[in-house]
């Protein structure tokens, strides 16, 4: 049977490629185009599609080095560094964020005509098409395989075509006689870029914090429904490693049974929860009689001093 880790990895491999492929001829089109127009809200879309495409490198690195087996060290796997991907990501955003509302503030200090506006026009609209087919892409794979990280850098992509859009924008207002609604244009796009920082960046730390969506724990608790036997489900706990589940559960199951009905249930409950959430890679399933059910019980009692123990620490 196939790792299906190893088959999302390579299907995320895929993905990234083609969007760092497709958006750096975006940008190094758009960036010849600068150099003949001088364009700052331009300049400030190449910035971000670069900035867009760049962000594929250490998702490919995360992508490829999580298909490598668990060491002792590593013993869960490299699927963290999805996760640690999405902060270089987080990075790259910020850093084009801030380059872009530098040039745009420093355009307004030194003004400079834009040239062939209609040729400013067509870049903006070739960045917004490029930037909307990449991030139709990355969202609908990164959701198919429960990669945050790649389904954040789709939402990335798809604000980088509404700033696409925004060059347009900024040629209408010069052609109308404003030219100042290029650095403009060049401030908002920036502020847009930092907008989407924020959104990525509260996904990212969610998941280096091991926060999960709530309704996870519910499709748990209405698998483990399914299984006949189980009588409580006392505690789950979940965590996601890159685009990967992993779940940890206490099931309560009648005293009287013997260890291998327990074992058989457990089974089942396994079989369940990977039936009711394809994003799950392993669940740890720890069988409680209804005697000793819950958290409580499982705590190391600790051991009580012997007289005179006390007066020996003086």
């Amino acid at each position: 049977m196939t790792d299906p880790v190893l088959i999302t990895s390579r299907r995320g491999i895929r993905v990234v490629l083609w969007s760092f492929g497709c958006l750096m001829a975006t940008a190094l089109l758009q960036l010849v185009i600068v150099g003949y127009t001088g364009s700052i809200a331009l300049f400030s879309d190449t910035l971000h599609n670069f900035g867009d495409a760049l962000t594929a490198i250490p998702l490919y690195v995360a992508f490829r080095l999580s298909t490598r087996p668990p060491t002792p060290r590593y013993s869960y796997g490299y699927g963290r560094l999805e996760d640690l991907a999405g902060l270089v990501i987080l990075a790259v955003i910020l850093a084009s964020a801030l380059l872009a509302i530098y040039e745009s503030i420093n355009r307004f200090l030194h003004p400079q005509p834009v040239s062939y506006i209609w040729a400013v026009a067509a870049a903006g609209l070739i960045g917004m098409l490029g930037n909307e087919l990449v991030a139709r892409y990355r969202i609908r794979e990164g959701k198919a395989i429960g990669s945050e990280a790649l389904v954040a850098d789709g939402q990335h992509a798809r604000i980088d075509a509404l700033t696409s859009l925004g060059v347009l924008v900024g040629v209408i207002g010069i052609w109308a006689g404003f030219p100042l609604a290029d650095p403009v244009i060049g401030l908002v796009i920036g502020g847009m870029i930092i907008l989407v920082a924020w959104n990525t960046g509260k996904s990212v730390f969610s998941r280096l914090m091991d926060g999960v969506d709530p309704s996870i724990i519910s499709e748990i608790e209405h698998a483990v429904s399914h299984v006949d036997g189980v009588r409580d489900l006392s505690e789950v706990r979940v965590r996601w490693l890159g685009h990967r589940l992993v779940a940890e559960l206490n099931i309560t199951v009648d005293s009287q049974i013997s260890v291998e009905d327990g074992h058989e249930i457990a089974m089942e409950v396994q079989h369940q929860l990977l039936g009711h959430l394809p994003y799950l890679n392993a669940a740890t399933i720890h069988v409680d009689p209804a005697t000793a059910s819950g958290e409580s019980f499982h705590h190391v009692q600790a051991i009580p001093e012997s007289p005179g123990t006390e007066e020996k620490r003086e």
